[in-house]
C-alpha cells in the first residue's frame, strides 16, 4: 500500500471512530524554517505535506542561514519558529549552548537513526556526503578514486577545489597522508595543514557556498572538487560530463531542533516524530539526491534501487566512508577557522 493511501486510510478511520488526530490539532499550525530552494521544495513534497495530512495541521515555512539565525531567534524570548533545519555540527554547538529544547525520548529512540545522527536536542532528518567529483572529459580513462589520488598532481594534473572551511579539509588531508578513516580524530591539525601545503597552489578556488562549488565544476574552472554529492549530481543530470565517487567520503546529515522557547513544541515534536518514521523518511530520496537518516528506510522499498544506490546513506556508500566528528567541531571551529583563513592567505 502506497504512503499516501496508508495515510489516508488512517485518516478516515479515526474520523469514523470521532477521535481524529487530525480533529485534535484541527486549528493549530507550526513553522518550519528550512534551506529554501528546490531543497526545500522537496522537503515539502516528501515530509512537509505528509505532517499535514496526518497531524491535520497547517506546516508554514521560512527560510535560515544557520546558527546565528537561531540564536537571534532564542534571545528575542520569542521564537517564531517551532522547527528548523541544520547542520549536525550546527545543531550539536546549538545544543551545547542550551538553545533548544530537548526531544523526547520516544523520538530519540527511533530505531534505524544511529547515534551519530543524534543528540539531546537534535535529531537528523537527512544525509549527504562531502565527494569527490571529476570531470570524465578530462579523465576519460582513469580517475580520482581517493584523497592520496586527489592529493597525486603528477598522476591526475588540473586546477583543484575544495571548500573554505577547516571542516572537511583537515580530515581529507590526513587521508591523503594516509591515516585511515578511523583513526582522525582527534586531527593533528600540524600535520593536516603540512599536508594541504602540498596542493594549496593548485586549489584555484576554495569555495563558499554549495552553488558555487557546482558552477566552477560545470564552468571547467576546476576539474574535480571536493564537495557535497547532491550538487554534483545534479550537474550529472543536467549533462555534464561530471562523476563521483563515494569512496571516503564524509558522512555528513542535516537535521531538526526545536529554538528554545518555542510556542508549538509539542506540535513539533509530533511533526519530527511523523517525519523521522522509515516510510516517510525515505521520500525524500524521490525528490532530491539526498539519503534518509533512518536506515530502515531502504528497507520500505519506497526508495528504487537504482536510485538507492546512488544515495550516500545507502549501507554499500556509508561503509566506504566516515562520519564527521560534530562534537570535535563544536569544539575547535572558530580556532581552527582563524588558522585555516590565515593559512590560504599565506
Amino acid at each position: 500500500m502506497s504512503i499516501r493511501k496508508t495515510l489516508l486510510t488512517a485518516t478516515a478511520l479515526a474520523a469514523a471512530m470521532g477521535t481524529g488526530t487530525g480533529a485534535a490539532w484541527a486549528q493549530d499550525s507550526i513553522t518550519i524554517a528550512s534551506w529554501g530552494g528546490a531543497y526545500q521544495e522537496a522537503q515539502r513534497k516528501a515530509w512537509f505535506d505528509v505532517v499535514e495530512e496526518e497531524l491535520g495541521i497547517t506546516v508554514n515555512e521560512d527560510t535560515t542561514s544557520g546558527v546565528a539565525d537561531v540564536r537571534v531567534q532564542v534571545a528575542s524570548g520569542a521564537p517564531t519558529w517551532d522547527l528548523t533545519q541544520q547542520g549536525n555540527a550546527g545543531c550539536a554547538l546549538l545544543d551545547s549552548e542550551g538553545n533548544v529544547e530537548p526531544l523526547d525520548e520516544s523520538i530519540l529512540s527511533i530505531p534505524g537513526i544511529p547515534d551519530e545522527f543524534k543528540g539531546e536536542g537534535w535529531i537528523s532528518n537527512l544525509v549527504y556526503g562531502h565527494v569527490i567529483a571529476r570531470n570524465d572529459e578530462v579523465f576519460p580513462d582513469e580517475k580520482p578514486e581517493n584523497w592520496v589520488d586527489f592529493w597525486d598532481t603528477e598522476k591526475f594534473p588540473g586546477p583543484r577545489s575544495l571548500r573554505k572551511s577547516p571542516m572537511y579539509n583537515m580530515e581529507v588531508a590526513l587521508l591523503a597522508d594516509g591515516v585511515p578513516m578511523d583513526e582522525l580524530y582527534p586531527i593533528d591539525t600540524e600535520r593536516a595543514f603540512n599536508k594541504l601545503r602540498e596542493i594549496r597552489d593548485d586549489v584555484a578556488v576554495w569555495w563558499s557556498s554549495g552553488a558555487q562549488s557546482a558552477q566552477v565544476l560545470q564552468d571547467g574552472e576546476v576539474d574535480m572538487a571536493g564537495l557535497w554529492n547532491g550538487r554534483a549530481q545534479a550537474l550529472t543530470e543536467e549533462g555534464a560530463p561530471i562523476s563521483i565517487t563515494f569512496n571516503e567520503q564524509i558522512v555528513l546529515a542535516d537535521c531538526w531542533i526545536i529554538p528554545k522557547g518555542a510556542k508549538n513544541k509539542d506540535l513539533a515534536m509530533k511533526a519530527i516524530e511523523v517525519m523521522s518514521r522509515p516510510e516517510v523518511q525515505a521520500r525524500i530520496a524521490l525528490f532530491i539526491n539526498y539519503g534518509p537518516a533512518n536506515a530502515d528506510a531502504f528497507d520500505t522499498g519506497v526508495i528504487p534501487e537504482d536510485v538507492a544506490k546512488g544515495l550516500p546513506s545507502h549501507p554499500d556508500n556509508v561503509a566506504k566512508g566516515f562520519y564527521l566528528n560534530e562534537a570535535y567541531w563544536v569544539e575547535n571551529l572558530d580556532r581552527l577557522t582563524q588558522e585555516f583563513d590565515f593559512f590560504i592567505q599565506e
